[in-house]
């Protein structure tokens, strides 16, 4: 396995495998590495060719007051497990191979970027877009692998690999969860064992919205106030939102459709959780 930390040295390695007629799959990350992050590698080696994945901890999609400083880092955890899955490379570049002193260009987005965690956290998409930007000029893949926890964020980069053209295919691997319900997520790290329990009302929440749409339930209002209801018996939650939207474009769902998706954000202490749910399980394909 390469371990590389500079930007040219990527850029050539990746030239290489091309030039021998080598596909290659990327899967970016932040690191502090879960179960989630090794699925979407595991799908990646599955596809064949060279599979690299990405550590760095984006400064740009942090916002003021946010979690940069103290996000988990764990290099040497993460490397071991890389190496034991068999991926080709790893890119781990410092913040100044990414953003030297005059870097000036952004990747800014609308439609799905607006709302939900655009409006809690008003960087972060510009700096999601922009960091994998980079990162697909940097590794040239032939597919990407992202996870379906962070929906929002796959339907912005969706919409960027469309509206900018990468010659991509981008795959969602499913949601992991911790044998009690709750999505894996390297933030669960700053939950105490009282916070995880307290944590699963969000996965109840998403899961009482599935079990009313079943029953006949189409109004997006009428399931988000039920949904929203779980939320507010639990006194050691606060709301950021709470819906159910289409999954492309984020918009909220009047009439809920077979393919829409039931999302959910909330903070327990200072942890902020996302999670989310599809409507109707295994209607909407993973590679479209």
């Amino acid at each position: 396995m390469d371990i590389i930390r500079r930007v040219d040295e990527m850029m050539r390695w990746v030239r290489e495998r091309h030039a021998a007629g080598e596909e290659i799959g990327v899967v970016p990350t932040m690191g502090y590495l879960h179960e989630g992050h090794l699925s979407l590698c595991r799908l990646s080696l599955a596809d064949g060719g060279h599979t690299v994945a990405t550590i760095f901890v984006n400064p740009t999609q942090f916002g003021p007051g946010e979690d940069l400083a103290r996000y988990p880092r764990d290099e040497e955890r993460d490397l071991k497990m890389l190496r034991e899955l068999g991926i080709s490379a790893v890119f781990m570049p410092t913040p100044e191979q990414v953003y030297p002193p005059d870097y000036v260009t952004y990747v800014d987005t609308a439609g799905p970027s607006q709302g939900w965690c655009g409006a809690t956290r008003p960087i972060h998409f510009r700096g999601v877009t922009t960091i994998v930007a980079q990162l697909f000029h940097i590794t040239q893949p032939n597919r990407a692998y992202f996870g379906q926890k962070d929906a929002q964020q796959v339907a912005v980069l969706k919409q960027m690999v469309r509206d900018l053209k990468f010659p991509i295919e981008v795959i969602v691997g499913e949601t992991v969860r911790e044998p009690d319900g709750l999505a894996m997520s390297s933030r669960n790290v700053y939950l105490t064992a009282e916070d995880r329990q307290v944590a699963l009302v969000i996965s109840r929440a998403l899961q009482l919205g599935r079990s009313l749409y079943e029953e006949g339930e189409r109004s997006g209002e009428r399931l988000t106030e039920a949904m929203r209801s779980v939320i507010a018996a639990e006194p050691n939650v606060r709301l950021d939102y709470i819906g159910v939207v289409n999954r492309r474009s984020f918009r909220a769902a009047d009439v809920v459709l077979p393919m829409d998706l039931f999302i959910g954000a909330i903070y327990v202490g200072n942890c902020r959780l996302i999670d989310n749910l599809d409507v109707c399980p295994k209607v909407y394909p993973l590679r479209d």
